[in-house]
């Protein structure tokens, strides 16, 4: 089979998801065309143009960095349909209506290339029904895409077949969509709202049902829904605000128009619920009116009250029992629920009840297996579990027994009982629909293997589902030793991988330590060091609960020890003789940020928040984040035909002693903590992949560390230019005393102190300072009441 290049894409569509998706596309670095009906007034692109505008003002960022909406070329129907013939996958995105998709096909099908693929981005509209005006020829390359939105952020994407789609299309579109666009793909059934929606938004319907069953108001739902439940922690009512309420209400009415009691028998819960209705009739459409379910008056989290049709004053909680029976092991957890008497944990068994009751009766029609749907509700709705492997978890015989009984005793939505593969045959044998051979099919009658395709082999420990047996990355390849919360191992006995695993992955002097023994080895032993954790905390900083101590009990000199020793493992790093990577996903924080920067290169996950945050907590970078900064803009000005410094440390101080952090990978570039020859990958779960195969080119090339070089700083005279700055600030209350005194300090580092602008120094030079700022800082009052407030709330406290 030919590779697939997907050299440009066309959207259609520069609607909320249109824009957004082209939005991801640049963010990827694939050339996009978005395209829209031609404005009757001003330009004729105008109406890609102002939606091209907003993408750079919505929250959250759609675009990696905003100054790429204009990679993003624009066109209309009228004019540009020739524009089609050079790209080579093309998707629909237009509003949720069958006659106005199927009159754009007419329109566009003369002019897609031949080789082109053909998707729309539709959340439940007949995917065979939409392929029915396509011409023969173009419906072989014809099939639905079904993004989640926000599309940057959601990680699943659900990909429809139709009868006269050819599969090489759906695996060539699949790889594309995995390696390209970062995302987790689930293949659904071409039923109304595939599989995501269908069984997300039957468990909401399910839910307001049972809500108004037990009586509870929307705040305490959420309360008990969000993570306590191990799901998105915007909970229900909340989550559907974010959504849109009017959004939501298509979803229904999609389920509403295309289902029946026939085809479906939970059809009689999918009447729109009355609140629901109200709030619609209210144009209260969730967040992006700014009132739904809920509504932010001042400070206060209002709620909607049906009776009174107002708000009233929000914020109840949940009865803490439930809180601490959410906590339990899955079989002790449910039978807690299950017998409980509050109406709280009774409205929980519900819902459950009712996922595991609507999630197996639909299986055989809406998925190939169990694993779809409960991959599909943990990528489309947060879920840490799929409702089968919760199910299994607790007991599969067990909980299949509870939910039968509430049927047979008509506490359950519907009077459809539990298919016979639940209580009969393999699964039953088995204990559960998930196994190391396979999860279970109720069309096929039998368990099926995880899809494997050519981009599959990049994810070496890709997302699975329990009872699938999966590689646990914890203990996978050669452990070479496991000591000071860092594993040393190795896949392939070439390069060497070191895993952080103290909690949140934060650095003490032990993991420093057993990193610097790692290096040493990597040096001796092998072609290279990556470090790398399989969750998505590169590392949160220094671990300041271990150094609290040393400071009561030895005073100040055990601090600058440690931080002198951290440096040192910093520049044992950065001029090891092997090609040191970094692997970054999710968090690279203060130290784990100086982690990332002293090493050969980086590889950074797509959506990887890198800063020095120290400022948070009253101190300055001391780990050589700082000399860094210093350094890079030596570099750069070297570079360049300027002769002034202080132009380029203008950026790399200000995002130091502001704590800024990298909204993505993107974003973290343009802070200057990823280079340009650094590698973003946009799929997490290939990071470690790209890092070993970096590491390994790197070394074939003969890599070299870089020679310990002098550079220039600005000296006293760039210090006090960004101190008259400050003090500006300061007065003018942008900043408090202590913020100006830790600025002060940042800015006399990355000048070099009280020296000569010009100066010539080293990197062991710069950091002696900035273990001097460091220590005068942690025996400071303001620095010791943002140390204290920061670990007993986990917030940055600014006095």
């Amino acid at each position: 089979m030919s590779r697939f290049n997907v050299k440009k894409v066309a959207v259609l569509g520069a609607g909320v998801m249109g824009a957004q998706i082209a939005a991801h596309l640049v963010n990827v670095r694939v050339p996009v065309v978005l395209f829209d009906l031609a404005a009757k007034e001003g330009p004729k692109n105008g109406i890609v143009l102002r939606a091209i505008d907003n993408l750079k003002k919505q929250k959250p960022a759609p675009l990696g960095d905003v100054a790429d909406a204009a990679l993003i070329e624009v066109a209309n129907y009228e004019d540009d349909l020739a524009k089609l013939g050079d790209c080579d996958l093309v998707i629909e995105a237009i509003a949720e209506r069958m006659d106005w998709k199927l009159d754009l096909y007419k329109k566009i099908a003369p002019h897609v290339s031949k080789n082109a693929i053909l998707a729309s981005n539709t959340s439940g509209l007949s995917i065979t029904k939409l392929s029915e005006a396509l011409p023969e020829e173009l419906k072989p390359r014809f099939c639905g895409i079904h993004f989640f939105n926000p599309p940057r952020y959601m990680f699943l994407v659900e990909l429809i077949n139709t009868p006269t789609t050819q599969p090489q299309v759906l695996d060539q579109l699949e790889a594309f969509v995995t390696s390209t666009l970062g995302k987790g793909v689930v293949r659904a059934h071409d039923t109304p709202n595939f599989i995501a929606n269908r069984v997300g938004i039957a468990g909401m319907l399910a839910t307001l049902k049972e809500v108004e069953k037990f009586g509870l108001t929307p705040d305490v739902v959420d309360d008990l829904t969000g993570k306590k439940l191990g799901r998105a922690s915007s909970g229900t009512f909340r989550t559907a605000d974010v959504v849109g309420l009017d959004t939501m209400a298509h979803v229904v009415k999609t389920l509403q128009d295309n289902l029946n009691a026939e085809t479906d028998p939970f059809y009689a819960n999918f009447a729109t619920p009355p609140v629901l209705a109200k709030l619609l009739e209210l144009g209260n459409l969730g967040q992006k009116t700014k009132a739904g379910f809920f509504k932010k008056v001042g400070r206060d989290i209002l709620r909607f009250d049906l009776k009174s049709g107002d708000y009233v004053a929000g914020g109840e909680k949940a009865d803490e029992v439930y809180g601490r029976m959410l906590k339990r092991p899955a079989a002790e957890r449910l039978k807690l629920l299950r017998e409980s008497e509050g109406p709280q944990g009774q409205f929980l068994w519900a819902i459950l009840r009712d996922g595991f009751h609507y999630a197996a009766v639909h299986l055989a029609t809406i998925a190939e297996s169990a694993r779809d749907i409960d991959f599909a509700m943990r990528w489309g709705f947060g879920m840490q579990q799929g409702p089968f492997e919760l199910w299994q978890q607790a007991g599969w015989a067990q909980v299949a027994k509870w939910v039968q009984e509430d049927i047979d005793a008509g506490k359950a939505l519907s009077t459809a009982p539990l298919p016979k593969w639940v209580f009969e045959g393999p699964v039953a044998e088995l204990g559960g629909v998930h196994t190391p051979e396979g999860s279970w099919s109720a069309s096929l009658n039998k368990f099926v293997p995880q899809r494997q395709l050519p981009v599959h082999a990049r994810q070496l420990f890709p997302e699975s589902v329990l009872g699938a047996n999966a590689t646990d990355p914890t203990t996978a390849g050669t452990t070479i030793s496991d000591e000071g919360d860092v594993r040393v191992w190795t896949l392939d006995g070439e390069v060497l991988i070191a895993s952080i695993h103290s909690k949140m992955n934060a650095i003490s002097p032990d993991v420093a330590e057993s990193l610097a023994a790692a290096v040493d080895l990597a040096e001796a032993e092998y072609q290279g060091l990556v470090i790398w954790s399989p969750d998505d905390k590169f590392s949160v900083g220094a671990d300041l609960q271990a150094m609290l101590p040393a400071f009561v009990v030895a005073g100040i000199g055990a601090v600058e020890g440690a931080e002198e020793e951290l440096q040192k493992v910093m520049l044992k790093i950065r001029y090891a003789s092997v090609p040191v990577v970094s692997a970054i996903r999710g968090l690279a924080l203060g130290g784990g940020c100086e982690l990332a920067v002293y090493s050969a290169k980086r590889v950074a996950a797509m959506e990887s928040y890198i800063g020095l945050v120290e400022v948070g907590v009253g101190l300055v970078p001391g780990a050589g984040g700082l000399t860094y900064i210093a350094r890079r803009a030596a570099e750069n000005a070297a570079a360049s035909t300027g002769t002034d410094l202080l132009p380029f440390l203008t950026e790399g101080f200000t995002a130091a002693a502001m704590a800024k952090v990298g909204t993505g990978a993107l974003d973290s570039k343009k802070l200057g903590y990823l280079l340009d020859s650094d590698v973003i990958v946009p799929n997490k779960d290939e990071l470690l992949y790209v890092a070993l195969q970096q590491a390994k080119a790197m070394a074939d090339a003969g890599y070299r560390a870089p020679l310990r070089r002098s550079f220039r700083v600005a000296g006293r005279s760039g210090a006090a230019t960004i101190k008259g700055q400050l003090v500006n600030m300061r007065d003018g209350g942008f900043i408090s005393a202590h913020d100006f005194h830790i600025a002060s300090l940042i800015a006399e580092v990355v000048t070099g102190g009280d020296i000569d602008a010009g100066s010539l120094v080293t990197e062991e030079y710069l950091m002696a300072l900035e273990r001097k700022a460091f220590c005068s800082l942690i025996v400071h009052p303001k620095t010791q009441e943002r140390i204290m407030g920061m670990l007993s709330t986990g917030k940055p406290l600014r006095n």
